[in-house]
């Protein structure tokens, strides 16, 4: 007998996208579901910008088999309000960056946690064992950057001092976070976080981690790094692999070559398998393309 679904035994997690990265999306969902082996159900919630219908029907088929488990797809449209202004800063991220900020907001309001996934990784471990981490009474558990703390003169928080934060606090990467997700909205996160970035807008660097972690300074819970391990770092067993720098599909990819070999493992589970690494122009090009777009406007109105 197939086994409904119910909330209470329902792992739930979410994800952006825009179409030049459902690649990744794919390999990333495959690797969850094949290294889940406990009872939970799984909700994948995508973040959604205009990725195509046919990149869609493929991920879609990943699960075509799996009864337990479900997609749900979320049009940007759909997610944010209208005339939502976004901060321009002068990085070469994407606007997709910012939907993360609003992936508590689609739950039903009885669902109590989330996990989101930057799409740039690779789960080997069970889901549900970062599922059951407790938060211990915070809104966000991650994992500590590169940079480690906010004083970290290449990242972190350029301007701490003038916002009254040590810089010896620790500075967390937003691309694994567990969310309490009705604290998330009534705090009304997103909203804070775009604040901090408009109002040190020089300042920011990293886009909108640079607003969370002003958001969230010392008041966030840090979890084990190896479950958003740097793929610039080997690690002989990481829970997931996280590939910051250039991504695994491209042919200019210079991080551990064995994480490499992992995310073909999975790729090629999905009906992306056989595909050929992409050119660096086509990477470049595009960050050139965001940065261009940034400058010729003074903010992002999503409409």
């Amino acid at each position: 007998m197939q086994r409904l679904m119910t909330k209470k035994d329902t792992i739930h997690i979410a994800f952006a996208s825009n179409n030049n990265y459902a690649v990744l999306l794919a390999a990333l969902i495959k690797s969850i579901i094949y290294n889940h082996h406990t009872d939970e159900n799984i909700v994948f919630y995508v973040l959604n910008d205009k990725i195509s219908q046919i990149n869609q029907d493929r991920i879609n088929s990943l699960i075509s088999k799996s009864p337990e488990i479900k997609i749900v797809w979320k049009n940007a449209k759909e997610l944010l309000p209208k005339g939502m202004k976004f901060p321009i800063d002068n990085s070469a991220f994407p606007f997709t960056a910012f939907l993360r900020l609003f992936a508590p907001y689609i739950l039903e309001d009885d669902v109590e946690k989330l996990i989101y996934f930057d799409v740039d990784m690779i789960v080997l471990k069970d889901v549900s064992e970062v599922w059951n981490i407790d938060l211990k009474g915070h809104t966000l558990a991650a994992v500590i950057d590169v940079g480690k703390t906010v004083d970290c003169s290449w990242g972190g928080i350029p301007n701490y001092k003038e916002l009254g934060i040590l810089g010896s606090a620790k500075y967390f990467n937003s691309g694994l976070m567990i969310i309490d997700a009705k604290k998330w909205r009534d705090a009304k996160i997103p909203e804070k976080v775009f604040r901090a970035m408009e109002d040190n807008i020089n300042y920011v660097n990293y886009a909108d981690q640079y607003g969370l972690n002003v958001v969230f300074a010392e008041n966030w819970l840090e979890i084990d790094p190896l479950w958003n391990w740097f793929a610039h770092n080997y690690h002989p067993s990481p829970n997931n692999i996280h590939f910051l720098d250039i991504k695994p599909i491209f042919k200019s990819y210079r991080s551990d070559e064995s994480f490499k070999q992992e995310f073909f493992k999975y790729l090629d589970l999905t009906p992306w398998k056989g595909m050929k690494l992409k050119s660096d122009y086509l990477r470049l090009l595009r960050k050139v393309i965001i940065k261009v777009k940034k400058k010729i406007t003074k903010v992002l109105v999503f409409s």
